[in-house]
């Protein structure tokens, strides 16, 4: 997602250094006018504004925070916007240290996979000050459609959370679903079409069943990506003591879809490891 939000940024004419720790996936931006720097730091040290889109907390930790990280050489005034799906609480660590250098910041992690990515239609869910906010979004329009500021640092990540509780166990209800078209003999085509229109209708039905049907498991978001977004969710939970089975029994579901080699396929897989669970004999894309 990253690549595809950084190659939108390059479309739209602004000048862009880029930092990979996989130097190779940077090579179609820099065939497209980017420009590579060797670290965190030194992208930060040329910059105004500074996006971050990396995978794990401790990788935002390093990339920002670290001894070679952005922040650090950042200069007064410029804008650091973290983008990745990460801690509440790391958020509002990255807004006080980005403040101690008169830097400002914010949490803007995204919805949308792979497709919004490429094609600017994601949702960012921000949290930072009103001024901070104001000053990213005209970069943040050229990334998504619905752009919204939920609150002080940290407030982003909190709505990502939201988010990706209710796609877990929207998606557990999708895979289900397809799973019981199947064993009933359903033209599955047909029945997802009936029953898209109505209340059972969501994005996930409409973008990931007819995947499903095709046997494509690539990634718009991995499962492992996902299972540690749920572990995050679990923890803000318990600290909040919110009550939430479903999202605990989708993060059991998603570590099993692990152990059975799928956490480098995309959330929607989860139908293939529920249908080894139920002995559903899905079909592969070879049948």
């Amino acid at each position: 997602m990253g690549a595809a939000m950084c190659a939108r940024l390059l479309d739209a004419g602004y000048a862009v250094d880029v930092f990979n720790r996989t130097p190779d996936r940077a090579s179609a931006l820099i065939e497209n006018g980017a420009r590579w720097r060797d670290s965190p730091a030194a992208v930060g040290a040329d910059s105004d504004v500074v996006f971050t889109m990396v995978g794990y907390p401790s990788d935002v930790r390093a990339t920002v925070l670290g001894d070679d990280g952005a922040l650090a050489a950042m200069q007064p005034g410029s804008l650091l916007i973290d983008m990745t799906t990460s801690e509440p609480l790391l958020a509002a660590e990255i807004s006080a240290a980005a403040a101690e250098r008169d830097i400002e910041a914010i949490d803007a992690p995204v919805s949308g996979g792979d497709v919004g990515a490429r094609n600017g239609t994601l949702v960012v869910m921000a949290g930072g000050s009103d001024a901070a906010f104001e000053r990213a979004v005209p970069l943040l329009r050229i990334l998504g459609e619905t752009i919204t500021l939920l609150g002080g640092p940290g407030a982003g990540q909190h709505a990502k959370m939201m988010n990706q509780i209710a796609i877990a166990s929207g998606m557990i209800g999708v895979c289900e679903a397809l799973l019981y078209g199947h064993r009933a003999g359903l033209d599955l085509e047909r029945a997802i079409d009936a029953i898209k229109g109505g209340a059972a209708g969501s994005w996930s039905l409409t973008n990931y069943a007819p995947r499903l049907l095709r046997g494509d498991l690539e990634p718009g978001f991995k499962v492992e990506h996902f299972i540690k977004d749920l572990g995050i969710a679990l923890t803000e939970a318990r600290r909040m003591n919110v009550c939430a089975p479903g999202l605990a029994l989708a993060e059991q579901l998603y570590v099993a879809a692990r152990a059975q080699g799928l956490g480098d396929k995309g959330t929607h897989s989860l139908l293939i490891a529920l249908s080894s669970m139920a002995g559903a004999d899905w079909p592969s894309d070879s049948d």
